[in-house]
């Protein structure tokens, strides 16, 4: 199979400029998932999307190709999806075909060393046509509504515990899979059959803030 990852990476990030290129442990950012997606074993290509020449340049020196999107398709409002439409585009006026995309975000940088392995073997084992990695949910979920608090999975007049509560899930973000038709005809990540891959609970972490750096560099270090 021709499996490639593409890892999506634009310049501007309004709550941490340059957080795609900021140094986490040692290595910019960005540079972890392009280092995940080379130890693959299955992986054959690894592209990065992005507008910004830095990140162009840090993605080439880790051994990625990378593929330049226009700046239409960077700003905030702009969803992963038409970035990785775009990028699907460019490859298909190459010649360039793929069995499976793995769609990598490389503020989840939190994954172990096989996981992007893992996850491949599942979607194929499962004959699916995408997959979301996620982590079990315990927590007790409410939100808000005209008449007050509503409690949403479970019931709060009878609480369970925890641990007799039915499974559920969190997509935490990490790794997407698809078959190039389902982004192409629904314009979604997911679509047709549709499997979860779980992984540990720190891989949920997401840079978004300066807390988010802290707790991944702690997370890193202890790996």
């Amino acid at each position: 199979m021709k499996i490639a990852v593409i890892i999506p990476a634009r310049g501007g990030s309004k709550g941490l400029p340059g957080k795609n290129i900021r140094d986490l442990g040692g290595r910019p950012l960005i540079a972890h998932s392009i280092d995940q997606a080379a130890r693959s074993e299955l992986v054959t290509d690894i592209f990065v999307s992005t507008d910004c020449p830095k990140i162009k340049q840090i993605s080439e020196l880790a051994g990625a190709t990378v593929v330049l999107r226009p700046d239409s398709l960077s700003g905030d409002t702009c969803s992963s999806e038409s970035a990785l439409l775009h990028c699907l585009d460019v490859l298909s006026k190459n010649d360039l075909t793929f069995d499976l995309i793995v769609f990598l975000q490389c503020t989840s940088p939190i994954r172990k060393t096989d996981d992007i392995d893992n996850a491949i073997k599942h979607i194929v084992m499962e004959k699916s046509d995408s997959l979301l990695s996620v982590i079990p949910n315990h927590r007790f979920l409410w939100r808000f509504t005209q008449d007050g608090a509503e409690s949403i999975n479970y019931d709060y007049l009878h609480r369970p515990r925890r641990q007799d509560m039915s499974l559920q899930y969190q997509e935490n973000g990490s790794i997407y899979i698809f078959k190039p038709w389902v982004l192409q005809t629904t314009s979604n990540r997911l679509g047709g059959k549709i499997s979860m891959f779980v992984m540990d609970e720190m891989s949920a972490i997401d840079i978004d803030s300066e807390f988010d750096f802290k707790l991944a560099e702690s997370v890193l270090q202890r790996l």
